[in-house]
């Protein structure tokens, strides 16, 4: 039986929900690794590496480096982030629509001050990236009355959405939106794809949402948009550096929401899930679900 190599922040958890796998610390003696990026790579750099190596994140981008090698199958976790960035994602737009934080600070105070506010029905969603969780976006926008456009490397139709378009369009589509949300992956096409150009285009009421990677957006553009007052807000939980310095400006922009890339995180339950129901297309030698194709970087 294949040897199985854990590299997570919590390995107990794993080795507590896959039964009767074996397990070794030892690269070497290890077909297949269950491991979190960042701490595989540097195993990889040292000559190590598995036949199949389990991502137990969605981004891989710790193991996309040009100086590691690329000569093995590598999946990651699909399917369980959809449901948890569409929470997040909303939680931010309806809170702002509804003046939840004013009525905060209100009662505080013991104020009682109605406020007029706005509603989801009938804006426009913008979605750069049209993968499993921006679908999940897709049709909870959807189920609120919004409008919803997808942007993509192909533009090919998806589930969920109204329009898809391909990336070539990008700056035909964000004068539309009301909410802007990033769940692009990190790679060279996508690298400060939001940039001066692109955030000039977009409505001065609307909402930036970044939850895919950090690399695509310059914040530089950023702040420079937030201070013109070209954007309502901006909620952030991914950046190019993490954790974000703390002198950043960011951090005490008014129009800013920072959160510590927590949007949607791991729960060893369903990764485990999902882990064994490939091990056992491994172990039958057959193709293997959520495979990650290195040229792309997703």
């Amino acid at each position: 039986m294949d040897k199985i190599l854990l590299l997570t922040g919590d390995n107990a958890a794993y080795q507590s929900r896959l039964g009767t796998c074996q397990f070794t610390d030892d690269p070497e003696a290890a077909a297949i690794w269950l491991a979190e990026p960042a701490m595989a790579a540097p195993l990889l750099r040292q000559g190590h590496q598995p036949r199949w190596l389990a991502s137990t994140f969605a981004g891989v981008d710790a193991l996309m480096a040009g100086d590691l090698p690329r000569s093995y199958q590598l999946t990651n976790v699909r399917g369980i982030f959809g449901p948890l960035m569409a929470q997040y994602v909303f939680a931010h737009l309806l809170s702002q629509l509804r003046e939840l934080p004013r009525y905060a600070a209100q009662q505080a105070d013991a104020q009682w001050q109605p406020h007029p506010y706005g509603s989801l029905a009938g804006q426009t969603l913008v979605l750069l990236g049209t993968g499993d969780i921006a679908q999940h976006i897709a049709q909870v926008g959807k189920a609120f009355g919004m409008r919803v456009i997808g942007v993509s490397r192909s533009g090919t139709p998806k589930p969920g959405f109204d329009e898809v378009h391909a990336i070539a369009a990008l700056n035909a589509i964000l004068p539309e939106a009301d909410a802007l949300v990033s769940v692009l992956p990190n790679t060279p096409a996508t690298h400060h794809l939001l940039n001066q150009d692109t955030l000039a285009l977009l409505p001065s009421g609307a909402t930036l949402i970044n939850v895919g990677r950090g690399h695509t957006l310059c914040p530089d553009a950023l702040l420079a948009q937030l201070n013109r007052g070209a954007l309502r807000r901006a909620v952030l939980d991914v950046f190019e550096q993490e954790p974000l310095d703390s002198a950043s400006p960011l951090w005490r922009h008014p129009n800013v929401t920072i959160t510590p890339h927590i949007a949607a995180t791991s729960f060893p339950d369903q990764i485990a899930a999902q882990f064994l129901d490939n091990l056992a297309r491994y172990r039958r030698g057959e193709p293997l679900a959520n495979q990650v194709d290195f040229t792309q970087g997703y």
